[in-house]
């Protein structure tokens, strides 16, 4: 099966883990404080994971997720990343990550960054608009009928695919939002971010289908 790097193991990054290792893929896990720091979480997946440095998890991942706060995003190893598949999974908080100009005046969007810093490798932006908890709650067998689907945004169709074929894996239907200059449609207090979903104190969430996605994502407008 297909191994899992993944660059921060916080809430999604977890969450991801636990997905992949229950569909039957290996996982890699880092985060910035050190592998000794994941143990309990590598415990709790059993064999199928281990901890590394977040180079040894970009080295060993057939498809590297990047989950960091936005801030980090150029401490992400760039060169063992070249020519793979990246899920970016980041969201501007200024509050959290300062000021970033070329967000605040549209010129550029989160997976742009990334993709800027990792020129040669394949972002595609993913798991940002969804509540970890429903993320973990929702995943359905394919065919389900209350089936949930995730936007998905980036520049190579074949990364596309790729991703689209491991969110398949565990779980989800796609919903495909065009280039990463597209991807303002799925940020933060979008119409497709959380709400169609569930609200965050509801811990199970509520289904939602590619259909609905899509017309949240169509409903987006930038301002």
């Amino acid at each position: 099966m297909t191994t899992i790097g993944l660059i921060g193991s916080g809430n999604i990054g977890s969450t991801v883990a636990r997905l992949a290792v229950a569909a039957g893929h290996d996982v890699v896990l880092s985060n910035s404080r050190g592998p000794e720091t994941l143990q309990d979480l590598v415990s709790e997946l059993g064999a199928r994971a281990r901890a590394g440095t977040p180079t040894e998890a970009a080295t060993a991942g057939d498809i590297v997720i990047v989950t960091v706060p936005l801030k980090a995003y150029r401490d992400v190893p760039a060169a063992p990343l070249a020519g793979k598949v990246v899920i970016d999974t980041n969201n501007y908080y200024p509050d959290r990550d300062g000021t970033i100009p070329e967000l605040e005046d549209g010129s550029t969007t989160t997976g742009e960054l990334l993709q800027h810093h990792l020129a040669d490798a394949h972002v595609v932006k993913g798991f940002n608009n969804i509540f970890f908890r429903h993320l973990a709650s929702l995943s359905r067998p394919a065919g389900s009928a209350d089936r949930t689907a995730l936007p998905i945004a980036g520049d190579d169709e074949g990364a596309k695919r790729t991703v689209t074929d491991f969110l398949d894996s565990i779980g989800y239907d796609t919903v495909d939002v065009g280039p990463l200059a597209e991807n303002w449609r799925t940020q933060r207090d979008t119409p497709v971010y959380v709400t169609p979903y569930g609200t965050f104190p509801d811990p199970v969430g509520t289904p939602a289908d590619a259909q609905t996605v899509r017309k949240a994502v169509d409903e987006a407008t930038r301002g």
